[in-house]
């Protein structure tokens, strides 16, 4: 049996001695999409942040594909398959969308063609700087960009952020598609909690730093007030889901 991409076991982390998750467990299957749903604040990033060792945790372990990686530099993590698309898209103002993919650490080669494959539209982008692309170009690029390491676990922070719904329609079944294609696991923080339900297969929701619900995505799916509940703290919020974050409103 293969093991998870990615096992968080009892994990704490936080920042200048302050506490923002607690004691998180969390897996990732290889080909799973698995969204982390939250209000803001909740402690997504840092999650993300702590899965990629960009962050140390304070406690507990990290297991990427089996291995404890707790003590592994966070650009060794990424030479053996973990790609991070952090919140704010990471890309280079100054560099044209192919140098972008002429970044690499030592002897890592990043796979333009692969990448393409997804994101055609970046061949005729190919000599444009990225700080004159359109903020969905730019996300298209740094999503190309990690597809380009052809990673065995992503992790995408707010892909929708700045975006309009319009553009995330069409960015999110990509994700689905390389998860599918290539086996990669996948796990997602998004802000529109409904598009993130319509691709992913299992979802965690975290509130105050804790994960307070986890189920496959169609129970999510049919049990919108248990999902709003969890983003409230409450046993039960039926009168919460006018307007609630089912509906694709902000959960940060």
């Amino acid at each position: 049996m293969d093991h998870p991409v990615l096992e968080l076991q009892r994990v704490t982390a936080g920042y200048d001695g302050a506490t923002v998750i607690r004691d998180l467990d969390l897996t990732v299957a290889p080909g799973e999409i698995v969204a982390l749903l939250g209000a803001n604040g909740a402690g997504k990033t840092t999650t993300l942040r702590v899965s990629s060792r960009i962050l140390p945790a304070m406690s507990g372990t990290v297991r990427f594909a089996g291995e404890d990686v707790g003590r592994l530099a966070p650009h060794r993590l990424a030479q053996r398959g973990l790609a991070h698309v952090p919140e704010g898209r990471g890309v280079f103002f100054g560099l044209t969308v192919a140098e972008h993919f002429k970044l690499a650490y030592g002897r890592e080669r990043l796979d333009f063609a692969h990448a393409l494959s997804y994101f055609p539209a970046l061949a005729e982008l190919r000599d444009r700087r990225a700080g004159l692309l359109s903020g969905g170009e730019q996300q298209m690029l740094a999503l190309a960009r990690a597809l380009a390491r052809r990673p065995r676990l992503l992790l995408i922070d707010e892909l929708s952020l700045g975006l309009a719904p319009v553009i995330v329609e069409r960015l999110l079944p990509t994700v689905r598609r390389v998860a599918e294609e290539t086996g990669a696991g996948v796990l997602l923080v998004e802000q529109h909690v409904r598009l993130a339900l319509e691709i992913a297969h299992r979802g965690y929701v975290m509130s105050h730093g804790e994960v307070v619900l986890e189920r496959p995505i169609d129970e999510l799916r049919r049990d919108r007030s248990l999902l709003i509940a969890s983003y409230l703290g409450e046993e039960r919020a039926e009168p919460a889901l006018q307007g609630a974050p089912g509906t694709g409103g902000a959960a940060g």
